[in-house]
């Protein structure tokens, strides 16, 4: 997947079976799974990323076989409906090996992974990275299925004091990322372009995407250091993370990103 001032649409799934607020209903967790990448895609979009989004509480480590079915059965209707747009998985918090594994059973083309070197401390208590057994899972598999990985993460700190700059060497280097995201602190917060730029300074040669609180009033100039951007509270109505996406908000927001 080539990036370049790619737009990257959010689909966040309503909660799943097992988890505490889940209502009983995969037809409508599939009916609003497909109604929001529909008008991502409609609206202009280059790729979506489907994720357990209203699974809180999340587990530290690996999810229930009930959430990695249940994601695998979303995934692949999405990318029945839209067979031609890249589909990306993200599983919070961090269960890499199972975003993998529903990438590769679907054909997404990438994962997301919050936590892929280091270890934080988040509200789920100590979230460790297990880039170890997510690139094996990968080799094992056979799959073509690209990990953005995350510099820092969301609703995290690390355990320790690190450099982003390190932490993102680190992450191509050593834990062999294919591109890095850079958010703000919390989902729908803005991400500083400064650090965007440090970011990027450390690995001039990665992908870099942002990945929170971009708007159409920042997308231009965060296009204008990072690779890509990934949207999601934005572009729902009113502006309100918990509300379906609105394609008149998507269509403005990649009108303004391919403004130059």
């Amino acid at each position: 997947m080539q990036l370049e001032r790619t737009i990257i649409g959010m689909v966040h799934l309503p909660p799943l079976p097992g988890s505490p607020r889940w209502d009983g209903s995969m037809a409508r967790v599939v009916a609003a799974a497909l109604a929001d990448a529909g008008a991502l895609v409609e609206g202009g979009v280059d790729a979506v990323l489907v994720e357990n989004f209203n699974d809180m509480p999340f587990t530290p480590g690996r999810v229930e076989p009930a959430t990695v079915a249940a994601m695998s059965v979303v995934a692949a209707e999405v990318r029945r409906a839209l067979p031609r747009t890249p589909l990306g998985v993200n599983v919070l918090k961090n269960d890499a090996r199972a975003a993998l594994a529903v990438a590769a059973a679907v054909g997404a083309e990438f994962i997301r992974v919050n936590v892929h070197a280091g270890a934080v401390l988040a509200d789920q208590g100590i979230v460790q990275s297990d880039a170890y057994g997510t690139l094996r899972d990968r080799r094992l598999l056979g799959v073509d299925v690209a990990i953005f990985a995350d510099v820092g993460g969301k609703h995290a700190v690390p355990l320790g004091p690190v450099d982003s700059d390190q932490t993102a060497r680190d992450l191509v280097h050593r834990g062999l990322a294919d591109a890095l995201v850079v958010s703000g602190p919390a989902t729908g917060q803005a991400t500083p372009l400064a650090d965007v730029k440090r970011v990027r300074s450390a690995v001039a040669d990665v992908p870099l995407l942002v990945g929170s609180g971009v708007t159409a009033e920042t997308v231009a100039e965060l296009l204008s250091v990072a690779d890509g951007v990934i949207v999601g509270t934005s572009v729902k109505r009113n502006g309100d993370v918990r509300l379906p996406v609105e394609r008149a908000r998507v269509e403005k927001l990649v009108a303004a990103a391919h403004h130059r």
